[in-house]
């Protein structure tokens, strides 16, 4: 099978909506948890402009252990409540953050990264993992990104 997406919405609301679908479409009927982090990596680096590394994080024994990625090599184990990706995992809240560089307790695992957002996965309460994108541009992400991330975040939370 090949899959070819391409997503150039007219503006960032429409290209998270088509973003949302082609998502869904990848995912659908397929069970296995890394195949669909794998896949889902892949198509949302592909489709966002400005950004140099998305992947997952997955909860494991209460500390985020790194899963699928596009991107440079990263962090491999992050204690909850250290780093945009433990904050988010320790709160459970979305965390946008326009300069990293400013982040108390920020883990540099690539020195391009200026911006980044956290989506926790969360499925019937527990703590799957995260989403973790990020940029090279300070302040790339704004509510608009986030409300589209959040919407993957919840298609992705349904099957991993």
């Amino acid at each position: 099978m090949t899959y070819d997406f391409r997503i150039e919405g007219a503006d960032t609301a429409m290209m998270y909506r088509d973003l949302a679908s082609a998502l869904e479409g990848l995912v659908a009927g397929e069970t296995d948890a890394i195949a669909n982090m794998a896949n889902a990596s892949a198509l949302i680096s592909e489709t966002l402009p400005d950004v140099n590394w998305v992947g997952f994080y997955r909860n494991i024994g209460s500390e985020l252990v790194i899963g699928p990625f596009q991107g440079r090599p990263a962090c491999i184990r992050i204690p909850f409540g250290t780093g945009v990706c433990g904050v988010a995992a320790e709160t459970r809240q979305v965390q946008r953050v326009e300069d990293v560089h400013s982040f108390a307790g920020h883990i540099a695992c690539d020195s391009a990264s200026n911006s980044e957002i956290v989506m926790p996965l969360i499925r019937d309460g527990e703590l799957i993992g995260v989403l973790d994108i990020d940029s090279p541009k300070k302040a790339r992400f704004n509510a608009e990104d986030e409300a589209g991330c959040i919407r993957l975040a919840e298609i992705l939370s349904r099957v991993l």
